[in-house]
């Protein structure tokens, strides 16, 4: 097979393989709000963000492969060769700890790139399902600082990646699994692994289901205590979870769901963490009640407004970490996708990875750069906005300053050569007599009101956005 064609077969199984993990993360249908005032103001500072990075990057990254999946057995997963034994397989992935050497680990670029998009907080994968820590632990050593990059002085990387970002104003959060198919304690040698669950019956092991609820207690901990501020705790895993939380709906997601308790006491962690970080963020994917403190539809964008905080995880690739010859989505479309999110009331977390060496693809720093440019002039319709009742006519989304005394109208460009003198939308009337500023050069436009239809001529000297940026923004008051 030619090169190019295996490269094409590569990304069209990471595709089939994200479609398949969209039925892993079901959105809760329940959401219960905080009541501890510090974890309020925190989730309200939050909400003021709109925008994020998430950051998948581990051994995965090596090979360029999805992220940990290929490890697990269950029907949805195709592994690139048929000829390798399923124990075959695992041993060689394991053995990319060897491997995983990031001479040129740049975390300040990471970070700079972040800012230059316009993006106000992030999550650093500090453990996949994988089990491989990208931080210091003690726990365990299957961690990045007992490979070939142990020497380096930046070596704990998650806590270089945590400093850099706190140096550009970000809210910094930690993702953490709460599955770990490296532990013996989860995936126990002594059984096969059918699917992403333990592999053994825990009612009648109990001491080795304890023993990973503490090794997972001390892994958060870890982070907890030793890495600096942390705003967001982000637990992925939402397969382990209690047993009074397995209804029908996580059911249907496809993977067997064990008929006992699998929860690790996500209580005592709670109480733990926020000793160590008042008011930190939890959230407990997908895994309804207190301890989910914003949901996380991932690579999807809800239909309509949600009155409670969420965000969607969407990719700037079609993985969620590094893969060779990725191809990654226009600055337009990633714009788009931020105005409708934004106006529905959540925020974009946009996932990309780094390349095994440390530093991110040419493509994704530049890919950033563009997105800031639009952000720089128009991050006044994103920033600390709440959501309108009539969030959304045709191709124009809204959103409404926190004061409620001015909306911004956002128009989203239907393809990459649209060119025109006027845009037009109903709803969301601009106060009569009042002037209409467009973002872009914060200069004011003509505008005019004929029924219920604004129309608003665009200056002949505008250039048109269309072709980058995919999207115009308006204010006025009303």
């Amino acid at each position: 097979m030619k090169k190019m064609n295996w490269v094409v077969v590569c990304l069209l199984l990471l595709s089939v393989k994200s479609q398949a993990q969209n039925g892993v993360h079901q959105q809760s249908t329940i959401y219960e709000w905080p009541k501890d005032p510090a974890v309020k103001t925190k989730l309200d500072q939050w909400q003021d963000q709109k925008f994020g990075m998430l950051i998948h990057w581990g051994l995965y990254s090596v090979p360029g492969i999805i992220e940990s999946w290929e490890l697990c057995n269950e029907s949805w997963i195709e592994r690139p060769d048929s000829t390798v034994a399923y124990e075959d397989y695992k041993k060689w992935y394991w053995g990319l700890k060897k491997d995983f050497n990031p001479v040129k680990f740049n975390p300040d670029q990471w970070a700079k790139a972040g800012k230059d998009a316009g993006m106000k907080y992030m999550i650093f994968t500090t453990k996949h399902h994988d089990g491989f820590s990208m931080f210091d632990t003690k726990q365990s050593d299957f961690n990045i600082t007992t490979g070939p990059f142990a020497n380096n002085p930046k070596a704990d990387v998650a806590k270089y990646v945590f400093d850099a970002f706190r140096k550009q104003g970000f809210m910094i959060g930690a993702y953490f699994s709460k599955p770990d198919w490296h532990s013996q304690y989860f995936w126990w040698s002594k059984y096969a692994t059918p699917d992403r669950n333990t592999n053994y019956d825990i009612r009648k092991n109990p001491w080795r289901w304890n023993q990973f609820k503490n090794f997972a207690y001390n892994q958060i901990g870890e982070l907890m205590n030793n890495y600096g501020s942390i705003d967001i705790l982000w637990l992925d895993g939402g397969w382990v979870r209690p047993l009074e939380t397995v209804n029908d709906e996580v059911r249907s997601w496809g993977a067997a769901i064990p008929e006992w308790n699998q929860e690790i006491d996500i209580p005592k962690i709670s109480v733990m963490a926020r000793k160590a970080q008042p008011g930190l963020l939890m959230v407990d994917r997908t895994v309804h009640g207190p301890y989910e403190n914003y949901q996380t539809p991932e690579n999807k964008i809800p239909e309509t407004q949600l009155d409670h905080p969420w965000e969607s995880c969407l990719t700037l690739g079609n993985a969620w970490g590094f893969v060779k010859n990725d191809k990654y989505k226009k600055p337009a479309e990633v714009i788009r996708s931020l105005v409708e999110v934004t106006a529905k009331g959540g925020s974009l977390l946009l996932g990309v990875g780094p390349a095994p060496d440390g530093t991110f693809p040419d493509t994704v720093v530049t890919r950033l750069e563009q997105i800031g440019t639009w952000m720089k002039t128009n991050g006044k319709a994103i920033y600390g906005t709440t959501i309108t009742k009539e969030y959304h006519n045709g191709n124009t989304w809204f959103t409404k300053s926190k004061d409620k005394k001015t909306v911004n109208a956002i128009y989203c460009f239907k393809s990459d050569n649209e060119i025109g003198k006027t845009i037009e939308w109903t709803g969301n009337t601009p106060k009569k007599g009042s002037k209409m500023f467009l973002l872009n050069t914060n200069k004011p436009v003509k505008w005019e009101l004929k029924g219920n239809v604004v129309t608003v001529y665009l200056p002949a000297s505008i250039k048109n956005n269309a072709g980058i940026y995919g999207a115009l923004a308006f204010s006025y008051p009303v």
